[in-house]
This record gives structure tokens, sequence and C-alpha cells, in this order.
């Protein structure tokens, strides 16, 4: 069976130049699934090992331009931010049909429209509309707990944590300067103890101001018993912008950059219009080839 796919970088910088050549988070998509069994998707994801892998699909209902399903080298998921708007690109070009798509995925129906004005080889920006008031709760540990848990002292803290949900459940911490994010050092175990979802692994978003407009932020994860830190997180900077809106702010415009400590810088934006959450970014095609299956 042979199985066309593309790799492309999502959140990709617009500036990035010579010195920088690959930016953003990395995503394979695989363009026709229909062939492939969940289990085959799975061992796919894990054979190209990336965060996440996506897999094509016929749409299934009137106003869907394709079906996708999204898989991590572990596991399958029901929504994420940069497979979302990676698909997207690739989608838009195999239909030929403009700039909106809607992609049905497990979480539900995520409408996404490239951006004419962004520049860059293959621009495309998301801006899927996500729920104005997305659920939130408030961490059962105390803020010491926290701070001891992802290695910041407790004067680091710029508000109160919230587990914020638009599709992807994160712990949001607010913490008030670029070092302090930059200086994250996690606890497994105590991370494990005050910041765990119900199924066990823990995502922590950490983000302070970076200037007027500009936001510095960090996303790190527990798989398999490790930690690892995502270089661009859509979902996350939704989640950003329902603890935004949980904390009274309903309207703005911010560029989110993420990835420098682990040499992927990347660039999101996100906005807030009418307390409704948009995200976007730029992506870029960076190859495509065919898998023997």
């Amino acid at each position: 069976m042979a199985l066309d796919f593309r790799l492309l970088n999502v959140f990709a910088l617009p500036d990035a130049h010579d010195d920088v050549p690959l930016t953003g988070n990395p995503l394979c998509v695989f363009t026709d699934a229909r062939d492939l069994t969940g289990e085959q998707q799975q061992a796919l994801s894990l054979q190209f090992n990336l965060s996440e892998t996506t897999f094509v699909l016929p749409a299934d209902g009137p106003g869907v331009t394709a079906a996708v399903r999204i898989f991590t080298p572990t596991y399958e998921m029901p929504f994420a931010g940069h497979p979302t708007l990676g698909t997207a690109h690739v989608v838009r070009e195999l239909t030929g049909g403009g700039d909106a798509v809607v992609l049905r995925m497990t979480a539900g129906d995520i409408p996404v429209t490239a951006d004419p004005a962004d520049t860059g080889p293959n621009p495309m920006s998301s801006r899927w509309t996500l729920t104005a008031n997305p659920p939130t709760s408030t961490p059962a540990a105390e803020i010491a707990e926290l701070a001891a848990a992802i290695g910041v002292p407790m004067a680091a803290f710029a508000g109160a944590p919230l587990w914020v949900d638009t599709g992807s459940r994160q712990l949001v911490v607010p913490l008030r300067a670029v070092e302090d994010v930059r200086s994250l050092e996690l606890d497994p175990a105590l991370m494990a103890r005050h910041a765990s979802r119900r199924d066990g692994e823990s995502m922590v978003y950490a983000w302070a101001p970076a200037g007027e407009g500009r936001i510095e932020a960090r996303m790190l994860f527990s798989q398999s018993g490790s930690f690892r830190e995502d270089p661009a997180t859509g979902s996350a900077c939704a989640n950003l912008g329902g603890w935004l809106l949980a904390n009274g702010v309903s309207e703005g415009t911010w560029t989110v950059r993420q990835g420098a400590q682990v040499g992927r810088p990347s660039e999101l934006r996100l906005s807030l219009t009418g307390g409704v959450i948009r995200v976007g970014g730029l992506v870029t095609e960076v190859g495509r080839g065919t898998f023997t299956l």
C-alpha cells in the first residue's frame, strides 16, 4: 500500500532566515487514510515519532470539507491546535475549495480560514472559532505546591492558575516575567501529585507578558512517564484565551512566542473579539513523499 504524506512546519516564524531555517512545530499529514485502520494510523504515528500525525478522510457530512484523525506516537487526540492548522493547509490544496475549510474531528467540526494578509511561501492562518466561555476550574493544589512543582518562587505567579479546556484540558499558569517562564524546572513527582489531569498526564502552559501585545510561553507535558516540551501549541494558546476571558479580558490581540528552549522558535497569534477566541499562525510545507506499508 502506497501512502502519500506531507511534512509541514506549523506556527513558523514569518521572519525566519538562514540562521534559523527551520521554525514552528513539525507535522506529518497523510493525505488519504481511507484504507487504514486505526491501529495502522497509530503505528504510522509512532513510526514518524512527531508530536502529532494526522490522517485525512473523506467528508462525512454536509458542510464538512474533510474528516481528520489526530494521533500522537502513543494515543489518539480529539483535537489539537497545530495539527488542525497544518491539516487545513493540506486539505485546502487537495480540495481546491478556496480559503475556508471545515474539518470534522472527534471534538467537533472546526472551521479554518486562510488569511490573505499573511506572507510567506505557503501562508495560512487559522481562524477557528472556539467556545466563547470554555470550561475552567481551579486547581486543588495551593500556589506554594504548584510553585514547587514547576520550579519557580511563589512571587513569580502573576495570578491564579486555572485548568482550561477549549478542546484539550491544560493548566494555564500566569507568571510575572519572561525570565520566570524561561527558568521553569518541573519536578515530575510533584507535577503528578498537584498538576495531573484525570487521565494521569500533566500539562502545564506557563506564560508572561513580553512587551506591548507580546507574550512568551512554554508548554510542558508528561508522556509515557517523562516530560517533553512542545515547540508550539495551538490548543494551549486557545486555553490562554480562555484564561483571559475568565479574568475579565474579552478584547485584544497578542503575538505569542514559544519553542526557543527546544530549538524550534515559533509564533502564534491569539485574538479575542467579543469574547470569541481565535488562534492563527503561518504554515510552511517542507517536504512530501510516499510511505510503503
